[in-house]
């Protein structure tokens, strides 16, 4: 969708009342996402809930997001999150272990050079769900491997169309969940996350992970696991340069 089809369908966008939604997540709907072209060129910005509309994705919105996974050092075992039942798209479901957009709010976020934007944005957002501290996500610490173009509905009122950018990092943190983002969470090998990524039940995964598991993440995963250092710990900067990320892969 052009800059200009965005500004002419401004008025026409579809939005909704959230006062029966739980009032922090109403509230964090105000956020403003980064509009992006199908190439990722940012065109612009709009909230959160019109983002998330799927009235608004069929006609072709699309904005920036991240996909952030978390592996301990000491075995490799990935950090899954259970969204809570509190949140308006994809409740309950089990996930990576963080997944948010950068954005427009933030001058930060919106510097692309080296994917720094969402860099930032998935630190700050670690803590924000996850209570982890940022000195324990440094930014440069973050190892981006491509991005997907997709599209997810969630229910028949909203869904997800984005570009998302995945994002590794190998790193000791603690967890405490903000109960308004998170239900759950655990820490999983390879053997365990394989079957629960794939499970055939509807709604258990979100779909952005369910793809991204199916397509990509296994393969990466073997790779960190070979490329330990010196002292046996997995390194998420090993994998600088195992991924030409330079596209946008197109999943829908």
């Amino acid at each position: 969708m052009s800059s200009p089809a965005v500004l002419a369908a401004k008025a026409a966008l579809a939005s909704i009342d959230l006062s029966k939604y739980d009032a922090e997540q109403s509230r964090l709907m105000d956020e403003r996402c980064i509009l992006v072209d199908e190439e990722d060129n940012a065109i612009g910005a709009m909230d959160k809930k019109t983002c998330h509309l799927m009235e608004n994705i069929n006609k072709g919105l699309l904005h920036r997001a991240f996909s952030a996974f978390v592996f301990r050092p000491s075995d490799g075992k990935l950090l899954l999150q259970q969204r809570a039942t509190e949140k308006i798209t994809f409740p309950d479901m089990w996930t990576n272990t963080c997944c948010s957009h950068p954005l427009d709010d933030f001058a930060e976020e919106r510097d692309m050079q080296a994917q720094r934007g969402v860099r930032v944005a998935a630190s700050r957002k670690l803590e924000h769900e996850l209570g982890i501290p940022q000195s324990q996500t440094p930014v440069d610490d973050f190892v981006y491997l491509t991005k997907i173009h997709y599209l997810a509905p969630s229910d028949g009122v909203w869904g997800e169309h984005e570009v998302d950018y995945i994002l590794f990092l190998t790193a000791d943190v603690d967890v405490t969940p903000n109960v308004n983002e998170i239900r759950d969470f655990k820490y999983v090998d390879k053997a365990e996350c394989r079957p629960c990524s794939m499970n055939p039940v509807p709604n258990s995964f979100t779909p952005w992970f369910k793809l991204i598991a199916r397509d990509f993440l296994f393969g990466w995963w073997d790779e960190l696991l070979a490329r330990k250092d010196a002292s046996g710990k997995v390194v998420a900067k090993s994998l600088a340069g195992l991924v030409d990320g330079s596209k946008v892969v197109k999943m829908v």
